[in-house]
């Protein structure tokens, strides 16, 4: 089929993720332009992909240094002072494991997909301040309105876990195995919530869906009503946890090594695979050991031991309570007073259940902290930087996700919105 030429933005700014803008450049090879060569569908799709992949930068210009010295008493006063004068224009939307001087200014607080949500539905709201990381902003650029603008206010905050799943590297991983399993592989591809918008984008192109970790379960049975084996990325534990959960044995599990061929695995290990994990994890969840547990029984033997699904299986199993961030709050709010948790997940959530449930204990499992690193990058200077200049009519750090690539994205989030 003919089509234009699929273009990826000139490397002059750090704003934009694979959208088309004047000076972009081809990515069509010369060659094969002269030799009029066609590029089928799949082919252009490929490069789109690819495209908005190279295209996102977290590359963040350096605060002008007022910003960098202003005192934080300075800092919380220009962040009121923009809120007030933007109005209903803005909407900041605070993770939960964001620091508490910036969760103080969010307008909503919640997981990614939650906060993605609550901003498409504030129409009125035509500046989005994600106060999270960047596969979030993405997310909330596909499911806000043309209207709205996203922004991330430090472009360094990126994502451990899903820059472990690069663009090219699950495009490798599908081709050795359509091309090992041949026409009837029966892959589903599954991409957790923390992925890039092109792997969202290459599920739904590919018959694929997205997962939270709170749904996750039903979408894996989506998906094996519709094929015979799963590809899940990028996170692994999750993936196991799941599978496990559902009565998946181990033995039916592949782990699947980024660059190596077939992932490092045996081609009948692939073949009788029913769950084909990506080697992901996220560095928060996963310093969280047995030990850990039996350490906290030790010291309180009527704890509660409640874990994030992406915990690796020795915790999950050990652990009296399994969830999603949501889950977790939920559980430990409404648990009665007196009762004692030992929570195993980021540390600013934790140390902000603890301040708002006095009479309960709450400790996280991990006595050595661990914050999640990149979502810290969000500081009361950057978000001050940002919203001054939206009170002046600029517009930094605008998250914007190709076209094609948010079409087929949303489809996969569609698809995962559907599964009861």
């Amino acid at each position: 089929m003919s089509a234009d030429p699929v273009t990826v933005a000139s490397p002059t700014g750090v704003l934009v993720a694979g959208a088309q803008e004047q000076g972009a450049i081809p990515i069509v090879p010369a060659g094969d332009e002269a030799c009029g060569y066609e590029y089928s569908y799949a082919d252009l799709f490929t490069e789109r992909l690819r495209a908005a992949g190279q295209a996102i930068s977290t590359v963040q210009v350096p605060l002008p240094p007022e910003y960098i010295h202003m005192a934080p008493e300075e800092l919380d006063a220009r962040i009121y002072r923009a809120k007030s004068l933007l109005g209903d224009r803005l909407f900041i939307l605070g993770h939960h494991y964001q620091r508490d001087e910036i969760i103080k200014f969010a307008d909503a607080r919640g997981d990614s997909f939650k906060l993605s949500q609550l901003a498409a539905a504030r129409p009125t709201a035509s500046h989005l301040v994600f106060c999270g990381v960047h596969f979030m902003a993405e997310s909330a650029d596909i499911l806000s309105g043309a209207d709205q603008q996203v922004i991330l206010p430090n472009l360094s905050a990126g994502c451990s876990m899903a820059d472990m799943a690069s663009t090219d590297d699950v495009l490798a991983c599908w081709d050795q195995l359509t091309s090992e399993l041949g026409d009837d592989h029966g892959i589903i591809p599954v991409t957790y919530m923390n992925s890039a918008a092109a792997l969202k984008a290459f599920c739904g192109h590919h018959g694929g869906i997205v997962c939270t970790s709170s749904n996750a379960r039903s979408v894996l049975n989506w998906a094996f009503e519709r094929g015979r084996r799963v590809l899940f990325f990028p996170d692994q534990h999750l993936g196991r946890n799941t599978a496990l959960a559902m009565g998946i044995p181990i033995e039916e599990m592949a782990l699947w090594t980024p660059g190596a061929y077939l992932g490092g695995q045996a081609l009948d290990a692939i073949e009788r695979s029913r769950v084909i994990l990506w080697r992901g994890h996220c560095s928060v969840h996963g310093r969280f050991r047995p030990e850990q547990i039996t350490a906290a029984r030790s010291s309180d033997p009527n704890v509660n031991i409640i874990v994030h699904p992406e915990c690796p299986r020795e915790v999950v199993d050990r652990a009296d309570y399994v969830g999603s961030t949501e889950y977790i709050i939920k559980v430990v709010t409404e648990a009665p007073e007196g009762t004692s948790w030992a929570v195993g997940t980021e540390i600013h959530l934790v140390n902000r259940l603890q301040s708002e449930l006095p009479g309960k204990r709450v400790v996280c499992l991990d006595p050595v902290v661990c914050p999640c690193s990149t979502m810290y990058r969000v500081h009361p200077a950057y978000l001050a930087w940002a919203l001054d200049n939206l009170v002046s009519g600029n517009v930094v750090n605008r998250i914007q996700v190709d076209e094609t690539v948010a079409q087929w994205a949303r489809i996969a989030l569609d698809r995962m919105l559907s599964v009861p």
